[in-house]
């Protein structure tokens, strides 16, 4: 079973910060997280619902891989603003944090998650619109278990 993937289970509730982008508006957001362990450890199932002023926001369940290779996984994304994964997102461990590259016709989604010493663990998201030349902030986050 993958550390990193046992770091992410369970409940969490983060504080995020949303920048303004051409989906919407920036500003604060509140999250929360579940993710379990399935079929002996190799997948990570998370449903993370957001809300921005007391309302539901962006909604989304992804599927975390562990790969053969060490060090190597994959991320299968849905969300309620449409975009659904046509290929899984490649991913790597470097020995700090774990990051995957999402791809769509929209773009593409950079997905950094990275564990915290205190159990805590950072996500911040960010999209390129020119093949990865440059990237534009997208959210920041940090989620606490909740007991």
């Amino acid at each position: 079973m993958s550390d990193v993937l046992r770091s992410m289970a369970g409940d969490w509730s983060g504080d995020e910060q949303i920048a303004a982008t051409r989906w919407g508006p920036g500003g604060a957001a509140k999250a929360r997280v579940q993710s379990a362990l399935q079929l002996g450890g190799k997948l990570l199932v998370q449903d993370y619902r957001e809300e921005r002023d007391g309302k539901p926001a962006l909604e989304a369940h992804a599927v975390f891989v562990a790969e053969a290779e060490q060090g190597e996984f994959s991320l299968y994304w849905f969300d309620n603003y449409g975009f659904v994964a046509a290929a899984p997102a490649p991913g790597h461990w470097d020995g700090r944090q774990l990051v995957f590259l999402r791809s769509s016709p929209r773009g593409q989604t950079r997905h950094i998650y990275a564990p915290q010493h205190d159990g805590s663990y950072t996500l911040v998201l960010e999209s390129s619109f020119d093949g990865g030349a440059s990237w534009e902030p997208v959210l920041s986050g940090s989620y606490h278990r909740v007991s």
